[in-house]
Parts: C-alpha cells; sequence; structure tokens
C-alpha cells in the first residue's frame, strides 16, 4: 500500500471511530478491525517478500495470521458473531501483533513497521481487551458455561469455531485477578493448567499459572488445596521466593487452625468436628448488587418462565388496524399476544430488509457507548450493567428514519410528536442492559415537566440472534427472543400515570451473534386523549 493511500484510509477510519473506540461494547463497529486487520498483513506480505531470507519466523506468522484474516474478512458479522473470535481478534490487535513488532525491530524494516505504528493508535486498547475477557465470564455465568465449553468453542449456532490457548486462558485469569475477582481467576487458571498438563505447546510456564492459582485459592479459604498447588510450583521452581514464602505462612495458618480445634476438643468433648475441605471447582460465585441474579439468569437461559398453560390460553394472534387507523385497514399488521399482564404485544414485518440496512447503515458511524443516568446525581455515565452502543436518529436523517416513525404511530396510535428520537443499539461481545424500568423514577429529570414520563416502549428487533440476546421481565418470568423485521410494544405506566413496576426488564447477553434493535420511547404529554386516565390507581 502506498503512503498516500494508507493515509486517507487511516483518516477515513479515524473519522469512524473516533478517539474512544470502546471496541468491545459493538460487534457493528468491531468489523473495521476485521478490515484493520487485512489491511497489516498486506503491508507484512510486502515486507515479507523483501526480507523473505532474513525473516522465516515472521513470515510463519504471517501465512498463519493470512488464514485468519481471509476467513473473518469475507464475512465479518458470521464470524465475530462467535465470543471467542471477538475475544481473540481484541486480544490479538492488542497484544499479539505489538509483541510481533517487537520481534521485527530487531531486523531493518521499512514500510510494515511504519504502517503498523499508524494503524497502532486505532487499535483495541487495554480497556478493550479487559471488557472483551469480562464478556467471556459474563456469558460463562449467565448461561452456565465450564472454561471448557468456552476454551474449545463449543457454542450453539457458530458457522466459525475458535479456541483458546493456554496463554488466552492465562489472560483472562489474570483479567479477573486484576480485577480482584478470584472466583474467575481460579476457573481459567485451572483451565490453563489443564490445557498445559495436556502437552499444549505455549510460552506461559506452569510456574506462572500455579502463581496466580495458588493465591486465588488462598483467597476462598482453601489453605490444604492453596499448599498443594505451592509445593507444586516450588517442585518445578526451587528458588521462587514468593512461592517460598507463601507456603511458609500457609503452612503456619494450617498449624493454627489444628492447634485452635484441638483446643476446642478438649474443653467439650462431646462435640465432634469435622474438616470441611473446598475441593476443586466447589468455589461459589460471590453474590453481587443485582437482588433478581438469579431468576434473570435462568430466563436467559430459558428457564423458569411462568408461561402456563392457563396462561397460554389467554394469548392470541389477530390482524391489527390500528384502531381502524386508514393507512392500515387495508394492508393490517399481524399482532401477536407474548404476555396478558402487563399486555405485551409483538408485530410481525414490521421493518423490511432494505430498511434495517438503511437504518443501520445510517447509525453505525455515531454509535457511541451507551450511557445510564447516575441515580444518585442524574449524571449521564458508562455502566457495566449496560454493554452496548447506541445513537439518535432524527426523521430529517433519511425519509427511511420518517417512514419508520410514522408506522410506529399508525400501529401504536400514540404520537410520536413527544416521543424521543429512534434509538439505534448494537450488542458488542456479551452484550446486555441489566434489569431496569424504562420509565423515570427521578423528580430531577428535565423532560417529566415538558413531556411527562416515558409512557410506551416500541422496541423492532433489527437482527436475529443465533443464541442469548433475549428480552427478559423478571418480575412475572417473561421472556422474549429476538425476531428479525418484529417489534414488541408495551406501556411502562398504569393508566393512573404510575409507573408500573412489574415492566422492568433486561436485555440478555448475546451468546452468540450479533445483536441490532432500534426503539421509541413514547411519552405522556400528547396523548391523554389517544391513552386515556383510568378509574383506579391501578388501571
Amino acid at each position: 500500500m502506498k503512503p498516500w493511500p494508507q493515509l486517507m484510509f487511516f483518516l477515513c477510519v479515524f473519522l469512524i471511530w473516533h478517539t474512544e473506540a470502546e471496541f468491545f461494547t459493538s460487534i457493528g463497529q468491531m468489523t473495521d478491525l476485521i478490515y484493520a486487520e487485512k489491511d497489516l498483513m498486506q503491508s507484512l506480505q510486502e515486507y515479507i517478500q523483501a526480507e523473505e531470507k532474513k525473516l522465516s519466523q515472521v513470515k510463519s506468522w504471517a501465512e498463519k495470521m493470512d488464514v485468519l484474516t481471509s476467513k473473518s474478512a469475507s464475512d465479518p458479522e458470521g464470524y465475530l458473531a462467535h465470543p471467542v473470535n471477538a475475544y481473540k481478534l481484541v486480544k490479538r490487535l492488542n497484544t499479539d501483533w505489538l509483541e510481533l513488532e517487537n520481534l521485527v525491530l530487531q531486523d531493518t524494516t521499512n514500510g510494515f513497521i511504519a504502517n503498523l505504528t499508524m494503524q497502532r493508535q486505532f487499535f483495541p486498547t487495554e480497556e478493550d481487551e479487559t471488557g472483551a475477557a469480562k464478556a467471556l465470564m459474563r456469558l460463562q455465568d449467565t448461561y452456565k458455561l465450564d472454561p471448557e465449553t468456552l476454551s474449545r468453542g463449543n457454542l450453539p449456532g457458530t458457522k466459525y469455531r475458535s479456541f483458546l490457548t493456554v496463554g488466552d486462558c492465562f489472560g483472562m485469569g489474570k483479567t479477573a485477578y486484576n480485577d480482584g475477582d478470584y472466583y474467575h481467576t481460579v476457573l481459567w487458571m485451572e483451565q490453563a493448567l489443564k490445557q498445559h498438563d495436556e502437552g499444549e505447546d505455549t510460552t506461559v510456564s506452569k510456574v506462572e499459572i500455579l502463581d496466580y492459582l495458588s493465591y486465588a485459592v488462598f483467597q476462598f479459604g482453601d489453605l490444604h488445596r492453596a499448599v498443594e498447588l505451592t509445593r507444586r510450583l516450588l517442585s518445578l521452581d526451587s528458588t521462587h521466593e514468593r512461592a517460598g514464602s507463601n507456603l511458609r505462612y500457609f503452612e503456619k495458618l494450617l498449624e493454627k487452625e489444628r492447634e485452635e480445634k484441638e483446643r476446642e476438643k478438649s474443653v467439650n468433648k462431646t462435640v465432634t468436628t469435622t474438616e470441611t475441605v473446598v475441593q476443586s471447582g466447589a468455589y461459589e460465585r460471590p453474590l453481587d448488587y443485582l437482588p433478581e441474579r438469579d431468576i434473570y439468569e435462568a430466563l436467559c437461559r430459558g428457564e423458569g418462565v411462568k408461561m402456563t398453560p392457563r396462561r397460554q390460553k389467554r394469548l392470541f394472534c389477530r390482524y391489527h388496524d390500528g384502531n381502524g387507523n386508514p393507512h392500515l385497514l387495508i394492508a393490517p399488521f399481524k399482532e401477536e399476544d407474548e404476555w396478558d399482564s402487563p399486555h405485551i404485544v409483538r408485530y410481525y414485518d414490521v421493518m423490511s430488509d432494505d430498511e434495517i440496512e438503511k437504518i443501520k447503515q445510517l447509525a453505525k458511524p455515531r454509535l457511541a457507548r451507551a450511557t445510564v443516568r447516575d441515580p444518585k446525581t442524574g449524571v449521564l455515565t458508562v455502566a457495566s450493567y449496560r454493554v452496548s452502543k447506541s445513537s439518535w436518529l432524527e426523521e430529517n436523517d433519511d425519509p427511511v428514519v420518517a417512514k419508520v416513525n410514522q408506522r410506529m404511530q399508525q400501529i401504536t396510535g400514540l404520537t410520536v410528536k413527544t416521543a424521543e428520537l429512534l434509538q439505534v443499539a448494537n450488542y458488542g461481545m456479551g452484550g446486555q442492559y441489566e434489569p431496569h424500568f424504562d420509565f423515570s423514577r427521578r423528580p430531577f429529570d428535565s423532560t417529566l415537566k415538558s413531556e411527562g414520563n416515558r409512557l410506551a416502549t416500541f422496541l423492532n428487533y433489527m437482527s436475529d440472534v443465533e443464541a442469548g440476546g433475549a428480552t427478559v421481565f423478571p418480575d412475572f418470568g417473561a421472556a422474549i427472543w429476538p425476531k428479525k423485521g418484529t417489534a414488541v410494544f408495551w406501556y411502562n405506566l398504569l393508566k393512573s400515570g404510575e409507573g408500573d413496576y412489574r415492566t422492568r426488564h433486561a436485555a440478555c447477553p448475546v451468546l452468540v451473534g450479533c445483536k441490532w434493535v432500534s426503539n421509541k420511547w413514547f411519552h405522556e404529554r400528547g396523548n391523554e386523549f389517544l391513552r386515556p386516565c383510568g378509574r383506579t390507581e391501578v388501571d
């Protein structure tokens, strides 16, 4: 690639990516990394032609990467639908390519290093690699996947299977360790050790793995196993100072435990004590801030859905003409009840494939990390419980936007004049939005006085999702699965204007696939006569 075309390419990339990329939060934007990596390969091949005799090791690396990038570039979204591929893409660009740079710098280089250095400013960051690793852990927890399943890439609906190496598993464990997450540290260091013991070729030593693993199990209070693992480490490297110091400390604690038990026995001989030893894999996942965590994650797996035969009999399909809307009399929409109370409906064929692609095309350059409002300060901020990127489209952006807005108004019978802009969201690796309310419970929201609260939600599914990605309602046990071209609708407020707390819902992590949605939030103002108040507080 010549210098000027290179420069123009990177300027275009810069305009698309901006400076705060956070690639792991959007699969749609991560596809750009595929092409960037492909471009790197082109530059690398040119360098190899000039230095082939001297750089056989680099050529071997390049041939392996060339096969990978050729496959991924042919179908970026399909390739990145597998979360392991997405994680390894981020890891390659943040870590592995930099290691290659150090290798190449040992020789005289020209175009390749210049190209790589220029591209590196647009690469994923340490934050991206950490976010990608945590995304795999989130999928692991939500869908009850053991590290072996993820490491071997045994996921449903995947087109491109990929594997995690010892180094990848070790990297996952280190990410968890640095975050103070000893639960996942143990799981991933154990997987790294298992694959190492099976003879997998790697540059990571068993000593490094055992060093992290022994301390992590100690943090769970499993002194016996901590001692066992530390002794194994010292058998491989008897000069390891930290391990030697740790072993003496662990043994001292064990001796103290034994002495205390002996004292208890002598004080009360009738009390029998049994020693409980936590075995490998028996460590419990720590509790966190989300009270309905178990219910939410079970629904994401399709478990605990409270769709009883009695409730099923109350759900129907029908043609919907928007209560006699002239535009829908000839071509009504297919409407299906998803839930009876609160009433949630799904509409079919709401958006065509062409409209979906146009909306995605408009939204992609504007995607930015989705934010939430801090409940204490009211300030918008990013949060780990909402992993996606979103953008807002106005009607004058394109006729398609105006057309989709008009269609939602016709279907719901509500006015879009006071509704929010069309929000388009793309979910990244393990993309999710944990349980939340769409309506505001904060008196300081400025829009409450002028436009009223969020009356209703109209959610368009703009892609199918191979696995995961359901919209779930933990309060009453409903799970709604994405279907491209369909939309779901529900009211967030009771007819009295009070918030319907049953509508607390969540977007489950995307296990396999690329999830695109768009939504419209209708507000109270302008809809007073279109959805009149009820007679009681709970209507």
